[in-house]
This record gives structure tokens, sequence and C-alpha cells, in this order.
């Protein structure tokens, strides 16, 4: 199967895009791996789908799927990549596109080279993630190898497990990424996000992604740490988020109020795959 598909990446998040729309396109698990292997196929963190909407208040359907092959509700660096690509694509000549996930509608707005997404309202309940949890708290205390830890958790579209460190650079992420994206506790898995507050107008982060490992962005992460931040009182509405890819701008006045991430999106090259 031949595949036309685009490489994209937004703060170095990479990402294969095919437009499923002008070709007739059905990945395997195993296909989608093997696209997305750094050796093997092209490349990727994720691939994502831009598909016909199955709801009439958007315009298309974008699926997202991770290296691993597993398919996850939302991606927010991968939205802005997809609102760049349906425009360069010539599939929409709209700035404002309302774009179906599998966690619902969102809406896209692109301008002066920038993508603002409207993310929808952090939901800190448990159930939202899923996370097994009694009640719902501000911080959970997580038994991680023997020590324990404090977390935040909320849902993007999509679980995060939020820990506050004091310093980045010293936090063994290849070993807490893991155990916490795989506790007992998120049945469903869990993006595991480390935020260092510098100042209530900044922070910086590194996420380890569900089904991928360490990236060097994650939109949602990004949202999910400053909703946290935002809901311990320990930052103001308006926070730049630093990641080693790059910086995103997020905005969220609290609950009642949705939340917006703006940032870029780069496409790198486009090409054609042949898919066994």
């Amino acid at each position: 199967m031949e595949i036309k598909f685009t490489k994209m990446h937004g703060l170095g998040n990479d990402f294969v895009v095919i437009d499923a729309i002008s070709q007739a396109i059905t990945l395997s698990r195993a296909q989608i791996q093997q696209i997305a292997d750094r050796h093997f196929g092209v490349g990727c963190d994720q691939l994502l789908l831009v598909e016909k909407p199955q709801h009439s208040a958007a315009e298309f359907r974008y699926r997202i799927f991770n290296q691993d092959g597993s398919e996850v509700e939302q991606c927010g660096n991968g939205a802005r990549c997809f609102a760049v690509f349906v425009r360069q694509q010539g599939l929409t000549a709209n700035e404002t596109i309302n774009v179906e996930t599998a966690s619902g509608l969102i809406t896209l707005q692109v301008k002066d080279g920038m993508v603002e997404v409207d993310m929808g309202e952090p939901d800190f309940k448990p159930e939202s993630l899923p996370f097994l949890a009694e009640n719902q708290q501000e911080t959970y205390n997580l038994m991680v190898n023997g020590a324990e830890y404090a977390i935040a958790a909320v849902s993007m579209g999509n679980p995060h497990a939020v820990m506050l460190v004091d310093d980045l650079q010293k936090v063994d992420i290849a070993t807490l990424g893991p155990e916490i994206e795989t506790h007992v506790l998120f049945p469903n898995r869990v993006n595991a996000g480390f935020m260092q507050i510098v100042s209530r107008d900044e922070i910086r982060l590194r996420v380890f992604e569900r089904g991928v490992g360490e990236t060097r962005a994650c939109g949602t992460g990004a949202c999910a740490a400053v909703a946290v931040g935002r809901k311990l009182g320990l930052l103001n509405a308006q926070v730049s988020v630093h990641l080693s890819g790059g910086d995103l701008s997020i905005q969220w006045p609290g609950e009642g109020h949705t939340l917006l991430m703006t940032g870029p999106a780069t496409t790198v090259f486009q090409g054609q795959l042949n898919c066994e």
C-alpha cells in the first residue's frame, strides 16, 4: 500500500500526518508501529490520521496513534500540526477550524504563524482520567518503588499525572516516568509530567508520554501542568511553559473557563511510503 504523508513537528514533538480523506487508508497496529519506527520507518512520536467528520459541527475528524500503535484521545501539539496541515493541503481555507477528536470537539485558530487551541476546561474528577481514588483531592500520595510521591491528577481530554519538583535536571524521569505511566491506580495508563515552577508566570516541564516515552514537548502536558499550578494557587492566568523543544503559551482564567494553548507547528517534508 502506497501512502502519501507529511512529516511535521510541534516544538520537536514529531508526527507523521496522513490525509485519509483524499486517499483510502486503513492501518493496522503493526503498520503504525512500522511507520513510527525511527530506524525502519519514517519515525515519529505519533501518527495523525485526518478523516471526514462524524459530527455535524466539525469540519474534520483526526485520530492520534502513539509509537506503540495505541490510539489516544487528544494531543495538543498534534492539534496544532493538524490545523497547519489541512490548510497547506488545501482541505480548508478557514482560519477557525472545528475538529472532532476521540475526546470531543475542539476549536483551532490559525493566526500570525501560530495556532491557538481551545482545549476545553480541565477536568480534575478522578473518574475522568480514570484514576482510582476514593475522593477528589488537589494532590494524592502515590507509592512508586517503595517511595511516596505527591502528584496531581487532571484530564485534558487525556489523562495526566503532574508532579512538582525543585530541579528538573535532578529527577530520574527515565525511571519514574514509566513507573507512573503504568501505575495500577491508572488503569488506562497516564502521561507523567514533571513541573518546576520558575515564577508565577513561568514553568519548566518534562513529560513522559504513555506509549511513547519522554518527548521534546507535550501540548496537553503543558496544559495539565498549568491547570494544576493554577488549582494549587501557584501560577497566574497566563503562563510560559519551557519544554526541551521550545515554549508554549498557556492561558487559563480558572474554573468555569476553557484553557487556551498557543504555539507553532512546522512542516518538515512530504513523502510517499510503502506500507506492507
